[in-house]
């Protein structure tokens, strides 16, 4: 479009109720106008993981008031929107159908057009809002349902060239801190414990570290780990530093090298730039991982891009942004389109949803 655009986005794929104004300027530009996140942490600490039905109704009570507040802090009305964009899929179905029915519901009560928008993609599209960054590029996703390099050739088009075989990274730092007693969300305990631990202790494997695909897998990672425990039980705070020290050396390990593997293979498809290393997720805030994908960028030549830690995790700014660059192509929705609990990001038609 040859205009400023602004647009709605509602985010509530797992356990955030999110909603932003997103500006796209006429020239391509993104700007964050407000952006409102509430989180489920307190709700779901006890369960030590996210618990699909307090999710969705965490969502039901919420939604309305967070949207409101993001079209307050914006100082915007429904009216004055340019489009409703809210996530479709992937997630949790419950929480989706709450979004994209409320997406619907405004859309249908303004008369503006709805977008309904891939989760993944909104997380593929963020660096373009936070640094501009130009296609192609290279993503890597690593969060508590994904983990996977996906090549950026454009909006809706997107080439995925490795995943996990078994559990997403973050899935695995939970279930890590689960067994070794540690509080919820898993991530951040660890990486504090690690931070005291000696991370040579304890022989963990690097699974498919050795084969050319750029897979993962940690499902066997956790098992070694809880192995590993139970060699030393019962376990000291000692130990559990050293676990978790032993845990994150082994991810940071695999990471890196699948990391410089897929740098290599963008130099060879794009001999002639200088390749983009993009980073997304909640993940990509540990520090250790965030380190070695600093000194593989820096030895590749490759220029890494991670957004502000609020942007990374799940918001309604990327879902927003996302939208607009659709819309910008003439790509909306009709109310038929439907939620998705599992929606990869290479399947993504870039016609409608």
């Amino acid at each position: 479009m040859d205009r400023d655009t602004l647009i709605l986005g509602i985010e509530t794929s797992c356990d955030e109720t999110a909603a932003a104004i997103v500006r796209r300027h006429a020239d391509g530009r993104g700007e964050i106008v407000s952006n409102i996140v509430r989180s489920q942490i307190e709700e779901h600490r006890p369960f030590g993981g996210v618990v699909p039905e307090l999710a969705a109704r965490a969502h039901v009570v919420h939604l309305d008031a967070i949207i409101r507040r993001a079209l307050d802090e914006a100082g915007t009305a429904l009216s004055d929107l340019d489009a409703i964009a809210a996530t479709a899929g992937p997630g949790l179905i419950g929480g989706v159908l709450v979004g994209l029915t409320t997406g619907k519901a405004l859309a249908a009560a303004s008369g503006k057009p709805l977008v309904a928008v891939n989760h993944l993609e909104g997380h593929a599209l963020t660096a373009r809002l936070t640094d501009g960054v130009q296609f192609p590029y290279l993503m890597l996703l690593v969060s508590g349902g994904h983990s996977q390099f996906v090549l950026v050739r454009g909006v809706g088009d997107y080439q995925r060239w490795g995943s996990t075989i078994d559990d997403a990274l973050g899935e695995a730092f939970d279930k890590a801190a689960k067994l070794l007693g540690l509080g919820y969300p898993g991530g951040p305990e660890v990486e504090k414990a690690a931070r005291a631990g000696d991370p040579t202790r304890f022989a963990l494997p690097r699974p498919l570290l050795r084969e050319k695909r750029l897979d993962f897998s940690f499902s066997g990672l956790k098992t070694a780990l809880r192995l590993a425990a139970e060699s030393v039980a019962p376990v000291s705070e000692r130990d559990i530093a050293d676990l978790c020290a032993s845990f994150q050396a082994a991810v940071t390990d695999i990471i890196a090298t699948r990391a410089r593997q897929a740098l290599e293979r963008h130099a060879e498809l794009f001999p002639d730039r200088q390749p983009v290393f993009v980073v997304a997720g909640g993940v990509a805030a540990n520090r250790a991982i965030g380190g070695a994908l600093r000194a593989v960028a820096e030895e590749t030549g490759s220029r890494l891009v991670i957004p502000p830690p609020a942007l990374c995790t799940d918001n309604g700014a990327m879902i927003a942004w996302a939208g607009a660059e659709r819309l910008a192509l003439g790509l909306v929705d009709g109310f038929a389109a439907a939620a998705r609990p599992r929606w990869p990001l290479d399947e993504l038609d870039k016609g409608a949803a």
